[in-house]
């Protein structure tokens, strides 16, 4: 994948994509008694019309899932790609430098999976450092 993929991706999710991350808790049977459990729900999704674009993006990161989304009758058909739990790191720590939008959520995931990354400094770079080594490279 080419950097220009990953912010072409960024600004799909930034304007037509969601993310959500909540953590909750949720009962594993639904039988009285049964005790209930902290889980987080991370999912990453993009939807649109375009049922060529959302493919592309499925076949780029080759993760997640792509299919077609429930709409109400009489509007248009919908296609949706959605990755979740490690999936939606693996996605995360690619479209990170490129997200403006929706940043804080990126990193809630990224924060979620590794907490200590920004320590150890080897999956997540710093933003403004990031900037500055593409604008050098983009005047070359």
């Amino acid at each position: 994948m080419n950097i220009c993929d990953a912010a072409y991706v960024a600004g799909l999710l930034d304007g037509d994509g969601s993310i959500y991350f909540k953590r909750q808790k949720q009962k594993k049977h639904n039988r009285p008694g049964q005790p209930t459990h902290n889980v987080t729900v991370i999912r990453i999704e993009i939807a649109m019309t375009d049922k060529d674009v959302i493919k592309w993006c499925h076949d780029l990161f080759m993760c997640g899932s792509f299919n077609e989304r429930k709409v109400k009758q009489g509007y248009k058909r919908q296609w949706r790609w959605r990755v979740s739990h490690r999936d939606a790191l693996y996605v995360a720590k690619i479209l990170w430098p490129y997200v403006q939008v929706k940043l804080h959520k990126i990193e809630q995931i990224i924060d979620h999976y590794e907490p200590r990354a920004q320590e150890l400094g080897d999956n997540v770079v710093d933003l403004a450092l990031e900037r500055e080594i593409r604008k050098l490279e983009h005047a070359r």
